[in-house]
């Protein structure tokens, strides 16, 4: 079988970069070193923020970031690129379009899965950035899928945004009481499954009783990484559906 590279376009957020990474080495099938992936990862902390580029309008100087690091992915010959970030996502066919690599749509690949787990017509709560909520990106491709997406209140909208940009993002506080309350309040509002549709949510270890309802986005991404690079994936509950 074909070993093939994988690039990861990372540092939105750089914990949560790390968090995939780590995920990916520790669901690959391999006994030895040489049977992990190989891996050019970019941690391009300094990419400007992708929600306040939504809001603002002003999404020109976040793609031109991109395209110097599809450049470099590129030149070192990756296969495949994955993008640990959901809000970014808004942008993919027009990443897509400036390179010939194929890229994991983290968000399609999510939907499919509650398609094929829920069945159409489900009721799927979404726990997101601004961005990725004014984005409608979730919403399009749950619509392909015949899926309704609930959008929380503006309350919930903002815990959740404090959860990914205060807890995460400055304080590395991963505690999971606050994201747990959010998951089961949707539930509560007929919700059959909740996304956690920002790679800052899935730096937080959940509880039992609200991960039964969690699909994490970025879990699906590790899984699709994986298989995409023709490695086996340990324990793959995501991605393979009966």
């Amino acid at each position: 079988m074909t070993k093939k590279i994988l690039g990861i376009l990372g540092g939105m957020g750089p914990k949560a970069t790390a968090v995939f990474f780590e995920r990916v080495i520790d669901r690959t099938e391999a006994g030895q070193d040489q049977e992990h992936i190989d891996i050019v990862m970019l941690n391009h902390a300094s990419i400007p923020d992708r929600t306040k580029a939504i809001l603002e309008g002003k999404t020109e100087a976040f793609l031109q970031a991109v395209e110097r690091d599809l450049r470099i992915f590129e030149t070192a010959g990756v296969n495949h690129i994955a993008i640990p970030c959901n809000t970014s996502h808004y942008f993919y066919d027009e990443i897509q379009r400036r390179t010939e690599i194929p890229i994991i749509n983290m968000v399609e690949e999510t939907v499919k899965i509650i398609h094929k787990r829920y069945g159409p017509e489900c009721k799927v709560g979404i726990l997101a950035t601004a961005g990725t909520l004014k984005s409608g990106v979730y919403d399009r491709v749950c619509h392909q899928y015949g899926l309704s997406l609930y959008l929380p209140d503006e309350g919930m909208r903002r815990q959740a945004m404090k959860i990914i940009y205060e807890n995460v993002k400055k304080h590395m506080d991963v505690s999971p009481e606050e994201l747990e309350s959010l998951i089961l309040s949707l539930v509560e509002q007929g919700c059959a499954c909740v996304i956690l549709a920002c790679t800052e949510l899935s730096c937080i270890s959940l509880g039992d009783e609200a991960a039964v309802y969690a699909v994490d986005a970025m879990e699906v991404l590790v899984e699709r990484a994986i298989q995409l690079s023709n490695k086996g994936v340990k324990g793959a509950l995501i991605t393979k559906v009966e």
